[in-house]
């Protein structure tokens, strides 16, 4: 097992002024983090220690050591934590709340989201000033999950599809949590989740099948470039399985993630996760292995049943008492708790140079100038016809569903103040009149003739003599909220019968969900959303809206859905084009709602916009041709409209900043990070391999609406004297436009030939700059050309001419010229040594899975996996398992065939003809391999 001590700067001593004596070897500052370490252990029972790997670490009154709870979530902003002394209840943090993730991405301004990352950092360690117990230290932040499908449930908390960019502004964000001090922590960031994560549904059983190459430049990278910078202090695993084999009980934890760096890391579980691997993925046979194999695989800390330590203490020493692990095992892991917490300064007699912040940092002015300066660097341009910026408009109508609302998501604290577009809007022109842009409708039981009824009790009932009025919000894809106007508050699903309980969309299960769906006669069936539904133990497989013979609204069947006519009570839609036609320009705010339709644990189904939403864009646009579309998202939709500018949720700052972009005070210079597709025509959502889908910008197969990189300006730029040598490239950009602003240089390569198959292009390095008017910089990139070799299982630098091209986006490109790349010529394969199956040059049909529980992938039949360039001699040998045969094929010529017959590993060989060229392994089904040699 890696374990790695922290690296020299770590480990000078650490004078502290005035401090008290430090007593203990482990309280004095002025020794080695490592020599403090190895004190505090030796002075611990196993108890004692056993108890340091959960969560809710408990406090050691003999040592004078408090209790520390891990994992305060802080993704974009301090978020939630869960009490400990309040029945381990979410308790949502009140302070500055930045753009989301995919937000902070956008700005591609590593720089700024340093000063976030450490404006947040501030403020956690405010918050852990006044409720140390609540608000721990170590943070489960940032996510460096790559977004390479738009579908993603959880994509609002990536920052791109790229790794290098996600690397960066990961970095970024980490290095601002942790602070500048040499041998202390403000913060412990830990990166989530480690790795190939990024589906929702059956997300613990479904597996991340990955090729070598793919793992290693792709989905690995972008962690690998934050660990090595040292702007981590671990990772958190993921929920889904890699080839077959839960990330948590991957040993890359320890044999990659550990190698990245000299420091000590702190790698966690993910909640409920080590349970998961008896209980839902049934991936190993007792609690005991499964523990033991956590802890030896590479994690630190399990988090699981909330804040009670002793279940996770008793399954760990029956695993100890059956030699399932040794006590050596568990100090590894303590000695990795124990070093962050002694960075954090938890040990020292003062409480280190970070502990004299207080909770007046907390939403500070400063922090809030940071918010609304994030705001509008993350805003992007995707159209504009020229109407914008708005010069001097005398009168506006601001529209629509995020008019006058901001909404948090799932790991977003509350803003103690919001600013929404509309008062953004209203702080630039005293005119302005405003609408919601909704349907309020009422819902008629077609059989009955009764309507739709919010009643003052706990039930929704169909009511001949009442009629209800609901506000009806299309959201994304097919669905929608109904908000009663009676009393405000949302219909939603109660396990049962329906009420009228919630302000707004919450909790785990987001229950206020539902789809209209319209028949061929006109009526609508009502389909139940809530996230529990897609829950394994859930009743009914499409539960619709019922009308029971009392009248009360349950659930059902489709078979057993009641039909009802939606009746258009007040068509907001015509009501603010009617106010659009009567204003200078229209500004139409819409978009997502972060815990409708798509957030962790819940993907979308396609990338629309709510049919309403769409309705309302239209309707003001013919009313209006002077009409602004703000779209607020937390992910890519489709929609084309001539002026538009996105913003991800952008906290409490948003209406400012929009307004900032909207009227020039800030020149737009976001740009996107992600591919936005045109279409709902996608792969499957669980096929990682993004080679052989086409996904992402970097081997992209489908239509786009919005190239990844794309985002327009208030300015024009030019792009001179492209130069490119060695690993060095160079390019002068100028603001060849009247208003000062930020060009985001992106330097892309193209590799024209390679042993590997390579992305059509790949982002090699960026740079946000300013230019005044006429004003010229040159922007010099150094790039890595390193590419995984999988023929010799090492990081090569290939031989070849690329193509250098410079630009706006990944399709603006402004400057292209030729490099040639000195490295070295990949020899031909050598066969005769023995190869891992898994190192093919390509394949299909196949599946990846384990070789053992713990140890090593295979390749399974059905399928082909092909080894090109190669030499091979005549002595076929493989290591196998399981029923049927392997041919042995130089392209479409048999050599040979070897049976299998072993449930368990075994040897396998065949004599075939010697020779070179493209060599098959055609596995039958029921087939395993793992390795061969042709000798």
């Amino acid at each position: 097992m890696i374990r790695r001590t922290l690296v020299a700067a770590c480990l000078l001593s650490t004078l502290v002024t005035g401090a008290a004596d430090p007593g203990l070897p482990f309280q004095d500052p002025s020794k080695p983090v490592a020599e403090r370490v190895d004190d505090l252990l030796g002075r611990l029972t196993l108890d004692e220690k056993l108890a340091l790997l959960h969560q809710a670490q408990a406090a050691i009154p003999r040592l004078g050591i408090a209790f520390h709870k891990n994992g305060t979530e802080a993704l974009h902003g301090v978020g939630w934590s869960n009490d400990q002394n309040d029945g381990w209840k979410q308790k949502i943090a009140s302070g500055t709340v930045f753009p989301q993730a995919l937000g902070l991405g956008s700005t591609w301004d590593p720089a700024l989201i340093q000063r976030v990352g450490s404006a947040v950092g501030d403020e956690l360690r405010g918050l852990n000033s006044e409720n140390p117990d609540l608000w721990g230290l170590q943070a489960w932040a940032p996510v460096v999950d790559l977004l390479r499908d738009p579908r993603a449930g959880r994509n609002e908390e990536g920052y791109s599809e790229d790794a290098l960019l996600t690397g960066a502004i990961s970095t970024a964000y980490g290095k601002g949590l942790q602070g500048d001090d040499p041998a202390h922590l403000k913060v412990a960031p830990v990166l989530k989740h480690y790795y190939a994560y990024n589906n929702e549904n059956r997300r613990g059983l479904e597996s991340s099948d990955l090729t070598p190459r793919i793992e290693k430049e792709y989905y690995q990278q972008a962690f690998r470039t934050a660990i090595s910078a040292n702007a981590a202090t671990g990772v958190m695993a993921s929920y889904n399985k890699v080839n077959g084999r839960p990330t948590h009980v991957d040993s890359k934890l320890n044999t990659e993630v550990r190698s990245w760096t000299d420091q000590t890391l702190y790698n966690v579980s993910d909640a409920w996760a080590p349970h998961s691997l008896t209980d839902y993925q049934q991936y190993i046979a007792t609690k005991p292995e499964a523990f033991a194999a956590v802890i030896k695989q590479g994690l630190d800390s399990f988090t699981i049943d909330d804040n009670r330590a002793q279940p996770m203490i008793d399954i760990l020493k029956e695993a100890l008492s059956k030699g399932l692990l040794t006590e050596a095992d568990v100090d590894d892991s303590v000695r990795s708790a124990l070093t962050i917490r002694t960075r954090l300064g938890h040990f020292d007699p003062d409480g280190g140079p970070y502990k004299k912040i207080t909770k007046d940092v907390v939403d500070s002015p400063a922090h809030r100038a940071l918010n609304r300066e994030t705001a509008g660097k993350a805003a992007v341009l995707l159209k504009n016809s020229g109407l914008l910026p708005l010069r001097n408009p005398s009168s506006a109508a601001v529209v629509g569903p995020l008019a006058d609302a901001l909404h948090r998501d799932w790991y977003g604290g509350q803003p103690s103040y919001q600013v929404t577009p509309l008062a953004g809007v209203k702080e630039k022109i005293a005119d302005v009149s405003t609408g919601t842009g909704l349907e309020r409708i009422a819902l008629k039981h077609l059989d009955t003739g009764k309507y739709v009824t919010a009643t003052d009790g706990d039930v929704v009932v169909a009511d001949r003599t009442a009629l209800s009025e609901w506000d009806l919000t299309d959201w994304t894809g097919p669905v929608s909220t109904l908000r009663n106007v009676g009393n405000g508050k949302l219909l939603g699903g109660n396990w049962g019968p329906f009420n009228t309980v919630a302000d707004n969309p919450d909790g785990w299960y987001v229950q206020q969900q539902f789809a209209l769906e319209k028949q061929a006669d006109g009526s609508y069936l009502v389909k139940y959303e809530g996230y529990e539904i897609d829950e394994g133990w859930f009743w009914i497989d499409e539960p619709y809206v019922t009308v029971g013979a009392d009248g009360v609204l349950g659930m059902g069947t489709k078979d057993q859905a009641a039909r009802f006519a939606k009746e258009i009570l007040v068509d907001g839609i015509a009501e603010a084009a009617k106010q659009a036609a009567a204003k200078d320009v229209a500004v139409v705010v819409v978009g997502s709602h972060p815990f409708v339709y798509a957030r962790e644990f819940h993907d979308r189904d396609d990338l629309q916009l709510g049919d309403g939403q769409k309705r309302l864009i239209e309707a003001v646009r013919k009313a209006n041709p002077r009409t602004v579309v703000v779209l607020e998202t937390s992910y890519p939709v489709i929609l084309d409209t001539p002026n538009l500018l996105w913003t991800t949720h952008a906290g409490a700052e948003t209406g400012h900043a929009v307004a900032d972009v909207l009227f020039g005070a800030v020149n737009p210079a976001g740009r996107l990070t992600q591919t936005w597709y045109s279409t709902d025509d996608l792969p499957s959502i669980l096929n990682y391999d993004i080679a052989a889908t086409g996904m992402t910008y970097l081997y992209n197969r489908q239509p786009t609406l919005y190239p990844f990189g794309h985002g327009l300006s208030y300015t024009t730029f030019g792009y001179q004297g492209l130069k490119a040598q060695g690993n060095q490239v160079s390019v002068k950009v100028t603001n060849t436009g009247r208003v000062a602003g930020d060009e985001v240089v992106q330097l892309y390569t193209s590799q024209q030939e390679s042993r590997f198959k390579q992305p059509e292009k790949q982002l090699r390095g960026f740079q946000r700059v300013s230019l005044r008017p006429g004003e010229s910089k040159t922007v010099t990139f150094t790039v890595d050309f390193s590419t995984w070799d999988q023929t010799r299982n090492k990081w090569i630098v290939e031989r070849a001419t690329h193509d250098v091209l410079v630009g706006s986006s990944s399709e603006r490109i402004r400057q292209r010229t030729t490099l040639q790349v000195r490295g070295e010529v990949v020899p031909p394969r050598d066969l005769t040594a023995t190869t891992r199956a898994m190192d093919f040059d390509a394949y299909s049909g196949v599946k990846f899975v384990p070789e053992t529980l713990l140890e090593g992938d295979a390749v399974a039949g059905p399928g082909t996996i092909s080894f090109t360039k190669a030499r091979f001699g005549a002595a076929f040998t493989a290591r196998a398992a399981g029923t049927g045969t392997i041919e042995i094929r130089r392209g479409a010529t048999l050599l040979g065939t070897v049976t299998v017959s072993s449930a368990d590993w075994s040897t396998v060989s065949a004599a075939v003809k010697a020779g070179s060229g493209d060599l098959n392994l055609v596995l039958s089904e029921g087939v395993r391999l793992s390795s061969f040699s042709l000798k």
